[in-house]
């Protein structure tokens, strides 16, 4: 049983680490809108959200399988 707990805490760092690296994001595009015209916040802000989606589908197509493994049938991208 002390496996499941250790694997519970796990998951739960990993989704705290996570939901502040989200904050992080938020905290500098705030800092970015606060850097710039007020004609431009919107363009940082569209900007920081494609970073945050290409971040995103990166780590989903090419970072989980390398981190976690293979999947069952061989193949190293998720299908």
């Amino acid at each position: 049983d002390v496996a499941n707990w250790n694997e519970s805490l796990d998951t739960i760092w990993m989704l705290i680490c996570a939901m502040l690296v989200f904050f992080i994001h938020a905290g500098f595009t705030l800092l970015e809108a606060g850097s710039v015209r007020f004609k431009n916040t919107q363009n940082i802000l569209v900007k920081n959200v494609i970073v945050v989606t290409v971040g995103f589908l990166s780590w989903y197509i090419m970072g989980w399988p390398v981190a976690l493994g293979d999947n069952k049938d061989g193949s190293l991208f998720l299908a």
